[in-house]
């Protein structure tokens, strides 16, 4: 493995940077207050083409390989401070398009591709329902054959992106017999279908400019052709999509580390109680080093799962790994920030406790900490 960055790269990660400190950051606080979507900062986003960082050239995108996407997002995490926008942008990418790039037809790559790369259209995952949480093949929805179309039934919830999406890739029962690698499909579904509605918005603590919603399916018919990969690939559809949600998703909380470590560095060398500066306190710098030490961990992490990607290879395992010791770091970042500010650090307009907020949910969402330590004991043989 190496991860010796080439000097390209590095000029495209402070590209970013630079980029997102200029275009991204206005009116966050108020955003997050509101739970407002920053659609002009999506744009712009799609101008430099952000949304289809890893599509080929040919369908729209930059074409970078996994490992570049990675630092490029790394970098897009420390600038941008509207975490909402960022995660709005990484599921579009990871939940979608990804999906749609490695299972789509031609035809369907051809189709929606392009747009999404545009930033014309914007991408989600419809899987969880009100009964199934981190059990999602305990789904009830069903997609019946009629004719040239499949007809779904069903709700799906705590769906991000849904009250903004466009294009959705969505999972239902196809056979009420057959188990969970047979009996399950997946479906491109965009947001024109008659029978698709908006249900129910949900308002969260964290994370609040990336919209979530419900999505309801009463007798919506998909056209037949919207299959995405084979009737009853369903499950193999989204093994694939969770290994690229759980390490890439997470190259941005990367980004988020370091840039708390930064600016808690700048605090603690400003801020003097006692007539010294309140980094030269061990209780203090001892916090900063932890940090520091955990952002270069889930670096590792990261970029070894980046080169596996690049070389073609699965990482589920460490896609779990990843997932589970970054998202708690980043909550444990959050928290020593705050603390080190002290009570600037709670306060809303130094905006360090709305990254706890929004730290807080890389515990969840794909895969609770729990699940993810489940799956690893598992592949232990445990």
């Amino acid at each position: 493995m190496d991860f010796a960055w080439t000097r390209e790269q590095l000029i495209l990660k402070e590209s970013i940077i630079a980029f997102a400190r200029e275009q991204l950051n206005d009116r966050v606080i108020e955003r997050d207050r509101a739970g407002e979507f920053d659609r002009e900062a999506w744009d712009r986003c799609a101008a430099f083409g952000l949304p289809g960082l890893t599509i080929p050239v040919e369908y729209g995108g930059q074409g970078y390989d996994p490992l570049t996407a990675m630092l490029a997002l790394e970098g897009l995490g420390y600038g941008c401070t509207d975490n909402g926008l960022v995660f709005v942008l990484n599921n579009h990418l990871w939940s979608c398009a990804i999906s749609i790039l490695d299972f789509g037809t031609e035809a369907q790559k051809q189709r929606y591709l392009p747009p999404m790369c545009r930033g014309e259209l914007i991408g989600g995952q419809v899987l969880t329902e009100p009964e199934s949480g981190s059990a999602a093949f305990t789904m009830r929805t069903t997609a019946a054959r009629d004719g040239d179309a499949y007809v779904l039934n069903g709700t799906k919830t705590f769906l991000t992106n849904a009250p903004i999406g466009d294009v959705f890739i969505v999972y239902a029962r196809t056979d009420e017999v057959r188990g969970v690698q047979e009996g399950f499909s997946a479906f491109i579904v965009t947001r024109d279908l008659p029978g698709l509605s908006l249900t129910k918005e949900w308002e969260k603590s964290g994370l609040r400019t990336a919209p979530m919603g419900q999505l309801t399916f009463d007798n919506c018919r998909v056209p037949a052709e919207r299959l995405l990969g084979a009737e009853g690939m369903g499950y193999s559809v989204f093994q694939s999509t969770i290994e690229w949600e759980r390490s890439f998703f997470f190259a941005s909380q990367v980004g988020v580390m370091e840039r708390l470590l930064d600016r808690s560095i700048d605090y603690a060398q400003q801020r003097r109680q006692g007539g010294k500066p309140i980094g030269s306190f061990q209780a203090i710098s001892h916090k900063l080093v932890d940090m520091k030490l955990r952002i270069e961990l889930a670096k590792l992490l990261l970029y070894k799962i980046g080169w596996l990607k690049r070389e073609g290879r699965l990482a589920f395992l460490e896609a779990s790994l990843a997932k589970l010791f970054i998202s708690e770091s980043h909550v444990q970042a959050s928290l020593d920030a705050i603390q080190i500010h002290g009570a600037r650090g709670y306060m809303t307009e130094y905006e360090i406790e709305r990254e706890l907020r929004d730290a807080v949910a890389g515990t969840l969402y794909a895969g609770t900490s729990e699940i993810q330590r489940e799956i690893i004991a598992g592949l232990l043989g445990l």
